[in-house]
């Protein structure tokens, strides 16, 4: 009796035994994954009308609608200029033609209007800033503006700037403007896609300077974006249109595609799925 009351006891301490270890055994728990947000960037070459008021406008507005974008730079945009109208603002009617909140930034005077930057949001636009980046000494050409918004995907928060560089064939004012760029994307304290004309070829001194403190989306062979649009614009031999991040280990480009042969800019947009870590 003794030795089966021993036995009874012993084998009720291992199965305690195995219970508790049972319940203090650590619980996997799923890898979140990273939040992914579509990105376009569109010189709309100011929608400049074909003789019919909003035909081009509503046009943009379908690309970018079926890019399923939640965020779009554009450039180039007008705002109650003779050119396009004084009472339209291109920036406001495309986010009101693709549901999208928006944000513009003026660059210059221009037409009896403004001429600049602006972005297209889904995301609510927690903050925006403009500034403005200038022209060399001695070189003339436009003055430029950053059109800049804070946004939150999930819980993470991040900025999404479009920028549209100087177009003169003398790269002076492109190089003092990426230098300005730096500057002002050293003093972020939050994760940054910057996304525009640049107007600057990827073995260009400007886009040199760009990738020391900014990772383009497309590591090997860029998509060529200008011209486009078929017709006198003929196909698209060259690399202008970037979109790009820093820092590099905060994001990662899941696909990286131009949209060529549209017949409302002389620009083919980019888009790109990029994951947000």
């Amino acid at each position: 009796m003794k030795k089966l009351a021993h036995l009874i006891l012993l084998l009720g301490i291992i199965l305690s035994c195995g219970k508790n270890t049972k319940e203090s055994a650590p619980v996997s728990k799923p890898v979140a994954k990273g939040s992914v947000v579509t990105v376009m960037t569109y010189n709309i070459y100011g929608a400049r009308p074909n003789g019919v008021p909003d035909t081009d406008l509503k046009a943009i507005a379908k690309t970018i609608i079926d890019s399923k974008a939640d965020l779009v730079a554009l450039n180039e945009v007008d705002a109650f200029t003779t050119r396009n109208g004084k009472d339209r603002h291109l920036a406001r009617d495309l986010a009101s033609l693709t549901g999208m909140n928006w944000y513009f930034a003026k660059a210059m005077d221009f037409y009896g209007g403004e001429y600049g930057d602006a972005i297209l949001s889904k995301f609510p636009i927690l903050e925006s800033k403009r500034y403005s980046l200038s022209v060399a000494d001695g070189v003339g050409g436009e003055l430029r503006s950053v059109a800049m918004i804070k946004v939150k995907k999930d819980d993470k928060e991040f900025y999404f700037a479009a920028t549209h560089l100087d177009h003169l064939q003398i790269e002076d004012n492109r190089i003092l403007q990426a230098n300005q760029l730096k500057q002002i994307v050293t003093d972020l304290n939050k994760p940054l896609i910057l996304a525009g004309d640049f107007n600057a070829k990827p073995e260009s001194q400007t886009l040199t300077i760009v990738k020391s403190y900014m990772t383009l989306g497309c590591r090997q062979q860029c998509a060529f974006t200008y011209p486009s649009g078929g017709g006198s614009y003929g196909a698209p031999d060259k690399t202008i249109d970037y979109i790009m991040y820093s820092p590099t280990d905060k994001f990662t480009i899941n696909n990286y595609n131009a949209i060529p042969y549209l017949p409302n800019s002389d620009h083919a947009p980019v888009v790109a799925t990029i994951e947000v870590k």
